[in-house]
């Protein structure tokens, strides 16, 4: 189940307070600017800085 629009619209990162990336097909969240995933389980964002795991590498052919 996608995440409530409502809910998306004040979602941010709880480290830089930035703007977060939806994406449904990994049930996760992602800020560009920490470089940073948040998990989605059963439906609740995780989001806790230390829960969050880094993205890939600039450059290393992983999907960001």
């Amino acid at each position: 189940m996608p995440l409530a629009p409502q809910l998306l619209a004040i979602l941010v990162c709880p480290k830089c307070k930035g703007e977060l990336e939806y994406r449904e097909a990994e049930s996760s969240l992602i800020c560009h600017t920490d470089r940073l995933r948040y998990a989605i389980r059963d439906d609740i964002p995780i989001m806790l800085i230390e829960e969050a795991s880094p993205l890939a590498p600039a450059g290393s052919g992983a999907r960001e």
